[in-house]
């Protein structure tokens, strides 16, 4: 998942003003960083630094915003567009770390500063968002970006600048401006809150196990890591599993107790949604104040708004696309519990196949047909040898070497830093860093991001991107290392994928480089990364069991890939079905009762009642805990349609055919958004995306 986070927007950088000067030399974000590659100083960062920090940056944006207003010159190019690329260093910095921290490190006292923080930072965006006399220069520029003799990538960052700013307000009325802005803040306020919810119902939760015959089916790794965290609390002798991925996940598919996996089922999908941690009435006011957005930005509702700002241009598009790939999926998926409800029968059951059974009997049935246990195959997927593996594919592909780069500044211990070069000149390429393991400051789920972006910022200081990935999986233990799970595997590639693109990054522009394309466009290169880590060839050179060092066995490697076709129609059911989901709320005026309309629209589409959506609204942060996704959550899919054409050509020509490779990070890596998606999609594969390659992909056609 790329994060998106909405009050970034605009905020990018220039040249330290003698503002910054003015304040507190000993806040590491009011002077030059002193580290390599301008790397942020964490052991110096204090969460007393960000509110100062915050204030001087938005005092600077200020000064610089008016420089740029009062130049009575003609709005061109070098006096109102690339000034407003680096509008405030300061802002950017402490933002950049800011983001992080509230993601991954977000203690008591952090967020606790971030309430005060967040209105802040909207407010700081509002200022040059809806500045009507910033907007006209914009608009000027726009205007006559023809007759300026400006590069076909100049007139893309013009236009990207008056598209974006019309789609913020700036072109709306006074009286207009000002709802807006009201808006604005109470849904910025909402999101808080529902963060706060969902982080404080997940540390909440628990599923205790006294008597160890209950923990039979589950892997010796999962109960070591329960005892742990059972002692962590005080409980030693007994077992604690928490709704975080790599606790919850072994419960459900290798508990032979199913009392045990229903506890653990239920308490998951039932998070944030009840009690003083409950997210419903959060979400009935969001939807509300959504729509109501959208309203005051001319539109009939804010699915309407959201989509016809990327390729699909209106709900009706995304919906029919979700149900060209839904449809079949529940085809599909009715097969599966077909055959796990036989399995069920035939070892004497007695009972209906229920959601908290799918994993624990897809699994069952997959060792059947297929002699496939994932805990023959987790001892051949230690973390590090993981991370070889994606090391070595990007060096295939991409010509650039991962560097270890152990005195690096970090925020934590187990974090690790890495110094991204040519693998031929030696040049620096960019900086990287992952944090992979859980805990309870850190979000679920996984995730890129970027504490510098890469491009223009002023007059001979062209940067490169620092980027990070954050994992929640499963830690060490004192017999063995971090060993990931198949899915584990996939997420580390995919969100490697995202981080490669931002690494990779050629654009000149910082609003154009990197992840900084259309949300339906965003996930492709996560997706198609995923691809290589079970490739044959691939897993042979880096799969290696963690205690002898052999190499994954060729029946292993050829079950994997025999089965990887296996169980996707749940898998894409419950992606489809919470995208469908997101539409509906955004085409919704009102929603009063949260989890009848969650039923509702589960009965229209016609959901198996043995599958849930991906994410249940009280915990679907990609929708409720900010705008990044809302209305735009079948992106992936959308994305995934790419990603299935592209791979196809890979197939074709060889997984490291050289020009295959190059045309992909030329137009794909390096490009961003310096043409429009579809230009570059179709530069690399010779045609426009075709549809049924992700049926072919999934095994449907």
């Amino acid at each position: 998942m790329k994060k998106i986070l909405s009050w970034a927007l605009g905020l990018i950088l220039l040249a330290p003003t003698s503002i910054a000067m003015a304040q507190d030399t000993q806040n590491p974000f009011l002077k030059p960083y002193d580290t390599k590659y301008g790397i942020p100083p964490f052991d110096k960062i204090k969460v007393s630094d960000f509110i100062p920090a915050i204030k001087a940056g938005i005092a600077e944006q200020d000064q610089n915003l008016f420089n740029i207003i009062r130049n009575r010159a003609v709005p061109d190019f070098d006096n109102t567009i690339l000034p407003l690329e680096n509008v405030s260093p300061i802002l950017d910095k402490v933002s950049a770390v800011f983001n992080h921290y509230q993601e991954a490190l977000s203690t008591p006292e952090f967020a606790a500063m971030a309430e005060e923080a967040i209105p802040l930072l909207n407010e700081a965006a509002n200022k040059i968002n809806l500045d009507q006399n910033l907007f006209q220069r914009i608009q000027s520029v726009y205007q006559n970006r023809d007759k300026m003799g400006l590069t076909p990538v100049q007139k893309r960052l013009v236009e990207k600048y008056y598209r974006e700013f019309e789609q913020k307000g700036a072109a709306l009325p006074e009286d207009k401006k000002a709802e807006l802005i009201k808006v604005n803040d109470e849904i910025s306020k909402l999101f808080i809150q529902f963060n706060k919810n969902l982080l404080a119902a997940t540390n909440e939760f628990t599923v205790v196990v006294y008597d160890k015959a209950d923990l039979a089916g589950l892997p010796e790794s999962s109960v070591a890591t329960a005892a742990a965290e059972a002692k962590k609390r005080g409980l030693d002798g007994l077992w604690v599993f928490t709704p975080h991925n790599p606790s919850r996940l072994p419960v459900l598919q290798y508990a032979d107790n199913r009392g045990l996996r229903e506890a653990m089922y239920k308490g998951y999908t039932t998070l944030a949604s009840f009690g003083k941690n409950s997210n419903l009435d959060i979400i009935s006011r969001i939807v509300t104040l959504r729509n109501e957005k959208a309203r005051i930005m001319g539109f009939n509702n804010f699915a309407e708004m959201m989509t016809s700002r990327v390729m699909a241009k209106t709900p009706q598009a995304a919906t029919d696309l979700l149900l060209s790939v839904f449809e079949p999926a529940v085809k599909r998926s009715k097969e599966e519990v077909k055959d796990m409800q036989a399995y069920v029968d035939a070892h004497g059951g007695g009972f209906k196949i229920a959601p908290w059974d799918y994993y624990y009997y897809a699994g069952k049935v997959k060792n059947e047909k297929f002699n496939l246990n994932e805990a023959d195959v987790r001892p051949y997927f230690s973390l590090e040898n993981v991370m070889k593996g994606m090391f070595d594919c990007a060096e295939k592909l991409y010509g650039i070497k991962m560097v270890p780069m152990p005195d690096a500044p970090k925020y934590m211990d187990e974090v690790q830093v890495f110094d991204v070069v040519d693998s031929k000149t030696g040049e620096h390429v960019a900086v990287w860093m992952c944090d992979y393991f859980p805990r309870d400051t850190k979000r679920q789920g996984a995730w890129m991001e970027e504490l510098q972006g890469s491009g223009y910022f002023g007059k001979d200081d062209i940067r490169r991107p620092i980027v990070y990935n954050v994992g929640n999986f499963t830690r060490p233990t004192d017999g063995a290392p971090a060993l990931l799970t198949i899915d584990e595997v996939e997420t580390t590639f995919h969100e490697f994928g995202h981080a490669l693109q931002g690494m990779l990054s050629r654009a000149p522009y910082k609003s154009l480089a990197g992840t900084n394309v259309d949300r339906d466009y965003v996930e492709m290169c996560s997706q198609i990364n995923e691809h290589w880590a079970f490739e044959p060839e691939v897993l042979k050179s880096y799969a290696r069991h963690y205690k002898t060092g052999e190499p994954i066995p060729d029946e292993l490697v050829k079950k994997i890939n025999e089965s990887s076709k296996f169980n996707q129609g749940f898998v894409t059911t419950e992606l489809a079905g919470a995208a469908l989901l997101d539409l509906k709320y955004g085409q919704t005026p009102e929603v009063k009762d949260v989890m009848a309309f969650e039923k509702k629209v589960a009965d229209e589409i016609g959901m198996p009642a043995e599958i849930t959506y991906r994410y249940r609204s009280p915990y679907f942060k990609h929708i409720f805990g900010d705008d990044g996704y809302a209305s735009g959550y079948y992106t992936y899919l959308w994305a995934q349609v790419l990603e299935a054409d592209a791979w196809e050509l890979f197939k074709q020509k060889g997984i490291f055919d050289k020009k295959t490779a190059a045309s992909f990070k030329k137009n794909i890596m390096e490009a961003g958004d310096t043409e429009d998606p579809m230009v570059l999609f179709k530069k690399f594969r010779g045609h426009n995306p075709d549809s049924k390659a992700l049926l072919r992909l999934r095994g449907f056609e």
